[in-house]
């Protein structure tokens, strides 16, 4: 560095956790960039102390839901305002939520709707995966390459869901796309004809307990299209990540595949290592704050979950922040059936402190694994590395820095979403961000929140896989 120039940010004498592991460096901020790594920077304009603190990577929360549409005429609680509050909060400083399009809509508005939502809103920077529920030949052949090329660059299908479910041949068209353009496809895999037909002879027994929603989501409808997914996906020759994987037997599908070189990724979740169904099967309604979908399974599911995020079968850990208010959940009364109660459980600001106290304190993942797979990957997988979830010269000043042994009891009234509610009330971690950086600005610091609504930015992504143009070769064969 020329001794004229200065930094606009040293972090100083914190254990900074970079690609090749930790390391004693300091680290220059210039620009919103980081500009220098080593021990003993010059000093800069601003000066934050880390001694003490563990330096983590921001983290990317790739799969999170705000502001969305409403859905069966009910809206999620958070916007991007208390969203994106929430997750810088928790150490997050990228989100990736969805653009939802549904049956007889177009995608290309929807999109820019999202945008009108959140650019006055944000405080942290943000992406859009696109949700395709309708793959009418314009949107192939003209709206999904386009947004693709502006920066939206990966896609969401559901293979259920009234409104959004896709059938084999319509997830074949978009794979398609998807291979020609470099796109990700991420797929919500679970049976749907097996939810339908178990949901129906449930409520006609009035079956209708919180129970029943797990029953009605059995794993093995998981396996199966989770499979499907997979196969899908290998005739057209194309990745694809296997969203929010709750199940044991998909992890083991995940895992054939990988082993037969497929490019098959896929991400879990909070809810699926520190939830369970015991905690939905309960005599009042106040289960109905652990329903979501795919369900918790029971308790004995959890080490191979484990296990799958570990052995890196699965590479991503994302919330899947769905914030419905419980009262919103329960609004039918004390007899509110189980399909009355929206999916979707909280978690963007809980996500981080919960697996830094189970995993790296508790003594199974590295901190280079934490970074990997709360940050790293699906920056990489998403299109956004290296300027987000690394600590690299060039890269955004995206940062967390962690007091690794304070302990915390988890609360609502200390979180800052908006939902009335945590599935994780009372639990107690150790390990929590106490200062949050974006693009070299501190945003939280030891409780204060020195962000303003606005000051996030749209990143377009770029295409994570080299783009596939023509035929799938099992047409040119």
């Amino acid at each position: 560095m020329n001794s004229t120039e200065t930094f606009d940010l040293v972090i100083r004498g914190g254990t900074v956790v970079l690609p090749d592991g930790p390391a004693q460096v300091d680290i220059g901020v210039r620009d919103g960039r980081i500009a220098e790594l080593r021990a003993g920077l010059a000093t800069g304009r601003t000066e934050l102390p880390a001694h003490g603190r563990v330096v983590l990577p921001g983290g990317v929360d790739a799969h999170c839901h705000m502001d969305q549409q409403p859905w069966e005429g009910r809206s999620t609680a958070d916007d991007f305002r208390s969203g994106t509050l929430s997750a810088l909060c928790g150490g997050t400083t990228t989100v990736i939520p969805f653009a939802m399009q549904m049956r007889g809509q177009s995608l290309a508005d929807v999109v820019a709707d999202y945008h009108e939502r959140a650019r006055p809103k944000a405080h942290i920077d943000y992406s859009f995966h696109l949700i395709v529920g309708d793959p009418t030949p314009q949107l192939l052949r003209e709206e999904l390459p386009r947004l693709i090329a502006q920066g939206c660059t990966s896609v969401k299908v559901y293979l259920t869901y009234e409104g959004l479910k896709l059938d084999d041949y319509e997830v074949l068209e978009v794979l398609n796309v998807a291979r020609q353009e470099g796109a990700m496809v991420m797929v919500h895999a679970e049976n749907d004809a097996c939810i339908r037909w178990l949901t129906e002879h449930f409520l006609k027994a009035r079956k209708t307990h919180l129970r029943y929603h797990v029953m009605a989501h059995p794993a093995i409808g998981d396996r199966e299209a989770t499979f499907r997914a997979i196969s899908l996906a290998e005739v057209i020759e194309t990745p694809i990540l296997i969203c929010h994987v709750s199940a044991a037997g998909a992890v083991e599908e995940i895992r054939r595949a990988k082993a037969r070189g497929l490019p098959v990724y896929a991400e879990t979740c909070p809810q699926y290592l520190f939830l369970s169904s015991e905690d939905i099967d309960t005599p009042d309604l106040s289960g109905a704050m652990c329903v979501c979908t795919p369900p918790p399974r029971p308790r004995e599911n959890q080490p191979e979950m484990w296990r799958g995020l570990l052995d890196s079968t699965l590479e991503v850990f994302s919330s899947d922040h769905s914030p419905w208010n419980y009262t919103d959940k329960i609004s039918g009364g004390p007899d509110t059936p189980f399909t009355r109660i929206p999916n979707g459980v909280p978690g963007i600001e809980t996500r981080l402190p919960l697996l830094f106290s189970a995993a790296v304190n508790g003594g199974r993942m590295s901190l280079a694994k934490f970074a990997e797979v709360t940050a790293t990957t699906p920056a990489r997988l998403y299109g956004l590395y290296p300027e987000k979830g690394v600590i690299a010269v060039g890269s955004d000043a995206d940062l967390a820095l962690w007091d690794a042994d304070r302990e915390v009891t988890i609360t609502n009234a200390m979180l800052h979403h908006a939902t009335d509610h945590t599935p994780y009330e009372g639990m107690t971690v150790r390990g929590w961000p106490v200062t949050t950086i974006s693009r070299g600005e501190i945003v939280w610091d030891e409780g204060e929140v020195k962000s303003e609504a606005g000051r996030g930015r749209f990143i377009a992504a770029k295409r994570p896989f080299t783009p596939q143009p023509g035929l799938p070769p099992v047409l040119e064969s």
